[in-house]
């Protein structure tokens, strides 16, 4: 079959696509038909390289993919050859403490299809089937491809970490990225009075028409300094910060007393500098959050399917230009999600 590969960690030139041997179908797996994938910032990372990655090389990336069932090990009983699935990327042990106690999330063994083993950007994919979901008649393949992990990740991040709750306050940062548009649509959904940042007025168009109720140019203006004038020095209730050092004592500084900070990654940087005293005297929150539970990924999905969210789609690429697809998304380009598909697919 053909696949995307990283034969180093490197730049964009690392990427290829090519032959790729076809995989085995264990006895709790699902063999996919792969129709498309998605991009996200953890696939640059991959690429780039991180301390605790040790991984065999080339290597398969990509957590987020969408298709045809194709054919099932012997223990599958929940999906059969001709299913209409999508990948959740979480893998968990379900035998540890955090697993029994109903949290696959806080597995002590967790890890992500395409980050720590191999992914899905191929032709075809074995997934285990407890990393699958249903994907209606209906749904596109752009969108069945495009939103599992952000839907989830933004969707656990506000409605079980931060406990979000109707007529409380949301800043969103960076809410043209994959995250942050998910998480500004579920904020309103919930709600919630959304703030929401962006870079062009492109992005902040997008954010006002998908629930931002107010926006603000990041480049131009401290997003901190604006919160404090929109809310007459109150600042919200919580904020999203994905991005991290860039961006994190500012996030501090937008916050009301008893706010709380939810992260979920740091995509310009993973240590920043911070404000204990600020974070005392206020006694704020900072709380992390990674990826969603099964209970989780239905409900949010859910909402998805059926068009009450949206996933924004930057561009369609066929996956031999992956190089490009990683550029976009380093470039900032658009906002939204970077949709790959397998070439024999267009």
């Amino acid at each position: 079959m053909q696949a995307v590969k990283i034969t180093e960690h490197g730049d964009t030139d690392v990427i290829e696509y090519g032959e790729y041997p076809d995989p085995e179908v264990r006895q709790d797996e699902v063999l996919v038909d792969v129709k498309a994938g998605a991009l996200n910032h953890l696939d640059v990372w991959v690429r780039r390289g991180l301390p605790t990655l040790s991984l065999e090389m080339p290597h398969v990336p990509g957590s987020d993919a969408a298709g045809v069932v194709e054919a099932v090990g012997e223990d599958v009983t929940r999906f059969e050859p001709g299913d209409r699935v999508a990948v959740s990327a979480g893998v968990s042990c379900g035998d540890c403490e955090f697993c029994r106690d109903g949290d696959p999330t806080l597995c002590v063994n967790f890890h992500l299809l395409g980050e720590h083993v191999t992914g899905v950007h191929s032709e075809y994919a074995a997934v285990p089937a407890d990393n699958l979901i249903a994907v209606p008649d209906g749904v596109d393949w752009t969108t069945a491809g495009a939103s599992t992990l952000v839907f989830q990740t933004a969707w656990r991040m506000l409605i079980d970490r931060a406990d979000l709750e109707a007529g409380e306050s949301v800043l969103v940062l960076g809410a043209s990225g994959g995250v942050g548009h998910a998480a500004v649509q579920i904020a309103d959904y919930a709600g919630a009075e959304v703030y929401a940042t962006g870079s062009t007025v492109e992005k902040l168009e997008y954010a006002r028409d998908h629930g931002a109720d107010h926006v603000v140019n990041y480049e131009e203006q401290n997003f901190a300094d604006w919160i404090r004038e929109e809310t007459g020095k109150r600042g919200v209730d919580v904020v999203v910060d994905y991005i991290g050092a860039g961006t994190w004592r500012d996030s501090i500084k937008s916050l009301a007393k008893n706010g709380r900070l939810v992260t979920c990654g740091g995509t310009a940087g993973g240590n920043p500098e911070t404000d204990i005293p600020r974070i005392f005297w206020n006694q704020l929150r900072i709380v992390g959050s990674t990826m969603g539970t099964p209970g989780q990924v239905d409900d949010v999905m859910d909402l998805v399917w059926d068009g009450t969210f949206e996933p924004a789609i930057r561009d369609v690429l066929p996956m031999s230009e992956m190089a490009r697809a990683h550029e976009i998304i380093e470039g900032r380009e658009g906002f939204g999600k970077v949709v790959v598909r397998p070439d024999s697919e267009l």
